[in-house]
């Protein structure tokens, strides 16, 4: 899994176990940072052309057959039932029929020898669906216990169970933003929200960012780096703020924002690298009463990688794993290619 954080790539080895319901264990897993190089590719996909994307990636399945076989050494793992890869997001444009995930092209199994499930977002694309959010199907069947699970990753996502139907979509940017400007700074990301809370809110750019259009939607919606670069840059660059002040206002539209996303005295799973900024977490407790869970660093770092493990397994058994209620899609189905060596 690479999301449009640019962490890195995760990777996990994990067992399922399916009976009345289902079990997981997460076995190993770890991320691989991005060189600065690939970083700084993977972070200008938006502005290059058909046919430099589809150099990037080629270069981009190789690299990540490469991490995977490093990892598949590292940890001797020998007798797997296969590789299961969401690759990594090049353009996302649901309203135009397009998505594009690199590092999903057949050579993947080839170059790792193994049975390759991938490319889980473009068939919900030809059902006119968004392609995203997939991970809700995950949300359903490994943490039904929750209310709402949320996720902070690039971007923050929401998922729910409302009268027996999964609705799930994006609620704003946040990382996506955030690492920007702790990056003019000088750091990978603002450790803890420390930045931020040394900022002031500036309220004009505040009701600016409460203001965009995408907030007044209703799901299914979906968000891309496109969408952040037309509406949410211009407005944070033109202001000519300090990144301190930028951070700490960005700070303040995400919790406002997530905490419109549930209801009072709910019972919250949050997750993703966002989870470890401290004053987020304390911005959003402000603004609403409700039960925040912060489960283990393991399901933290690591619950997409998981998840879209669990989609591939869906697909190799032919079930549903893409929910029509949470894209938008004609129907549900069971999304994604499967590749063999």
């Amino acid at each position: 899994m690479s999301g449009t954080s640019l962490d890195g790539i995760d990777l996990a080895y994990i067992t399922f176990e399916v009976g009345n319901t289902w079990t997981f264990k997460i076995d190993c897993a770890e991320t691989v940072s991005y060189s600065k190089k690939w970083k700084h590719k993977l972070s200008n996909l938006v502005g290059f052309d058909l046919e430099t994307l589809k150099s990037i990636d080629k270069d981009y399945t190789i690299y990540l057959a490469q991490t995977i076989n490093s990892f598949l050494r590292k940890h001797q793992l020998n007798n797997i039932d296969a590789i299961c890869s969401h690759g990594h997001t090049a353009l996302h444009q649901p309203d135009h029929n397009l998505t594009y995930q690199i590092g999903n092209l057949p050579t993947l199994s080839k170059l790792v020898s193994q049975t390759v499930v991938c490319d889980f977002r473009t068939q919900d694309v030809t059902y006119n669906g968004q392609g995203a959010p997939l991970v809700p199907i995950g949300d359903r069947l490994l943490f039904s216990e929750y209310d709402y699970c949320i996720n902070l990753g690039g971007f923050a996502n929401i998922s729910s169970e409302i009268n027996n139907i999964r609705i799930a979509y994006d609620i704003c940017p946040v990382n996506i933003v955030m690492n920007r400007f702790a990056e003019k700074l000088g750091y990978d990301y603002d450790k803890g929200g420390e930045i931020a809370k040394s900022g002031n809110v500036d309220q004009d750019v505040l009701n600016l960012l409460n203001d965009l259009d995408f907030y007044t939607l209703q799901p299914p919606k979906s968000l891309g780096l496109e969408w952040v670069d037309s509406e949410v840059f211009p407005i944070l660059e033109e202001s000519k703020l300090s990144e301190e002040t930028i951070l700490r206002t960005f700070i303040e539209h995400i919790a406002i924002q997530i905490a419109k996303a549930f209801k009072t005295n709910s019972k919250v799973l949050f997750t993703g690298g966002g989870t470890f900024n401290d004053f987020l977490l304390e911005r959003i407790k402000a603004q609403k009463q409700f039960h925040l869970i912060v489960p283990s660093k393991e399901i933290i770092d690591f619950k997409e990688a998981l998840i879209f493990g669990l989609l591939g397994v869906l697909k190799l058994r032919e079930e549903v794993n893409c929910l029509s209620s949470v894209t938008g899609a004609d129907c549900d189905h069971s999304s994604g290619v499967i590749y063999y060596p």
